[in-house]
């Protein structure tokens, strides 16, 4: 994690810290690049550590929405069963919608504006709406559960 902390640094972006070993950074874009974040930050981890992986960058507005307007608090009673897929753009949220019209129970599904939120009743191994999700967006999407992003919350709301 000292080499992607460094390698956002040497990118420009200030106020740079991650999440355990989870592979989640927080920073702060001190100056707009020409391009895409995203785009830029997996060229640069590819060049200089040698792994490709796709980026999905979510705002600070993003996040905050994400973990305080999830729809599923009703019957998701466990956070580390409740997956929050951060999707690349509109795209990928409408390459999900079918998924809505299936029967999931015990599981369940809904969509936010950039984010799938998926309740894996019975965890997240075992589930057949993870597995369908994930098939469908493929690396169009990246998922964390609601402790994980609980905690990112509280990093970009505490620079």
């Amino acid at each position: 994690m000292a080499d992607l902390r460094k390698l956002f640094e040497d990118l420009g972006y200030g106020d740079v810290r991650t999440l355990l070993n989870s592979g989640n950074v927080v920073f702060t874009v001190v100056r707009k690049s020409a391009g895409d974040e995203g785009a830029r930050i997996e060229k640069a981890i590819a060049d200089r550590l040698g792994v490709t992986t796709r980026v999905t960058v979510l705002l600070r507005k993003e996040v905050a929405a994400a973990v305080r307007e999830y729809p599923l608090g009703a019957i998701a009673d466990n956070p580390s069963r409740l997956l929050l897929m951060a999707l690349q753009d509109s795209k990928a949220v409408a390459q999900l919608k079918p998924l809505l019209k299936e029967r999931w129970t015990p599981e369940a599904l809904a969509l936010g504006k950039r984010v799938a939120y998926l309740w894996c009743a019975n965890g997240i191994i075992d589930s057949r709406l993870w597995a369908a999700a994930n098939r469908v967006v493929g690396d169009a999407g990246t998922a964390r559960n609601l402790a994980t992003m609980t905690k990112l919350l509280a990093l970009v709301e505490d620079p």
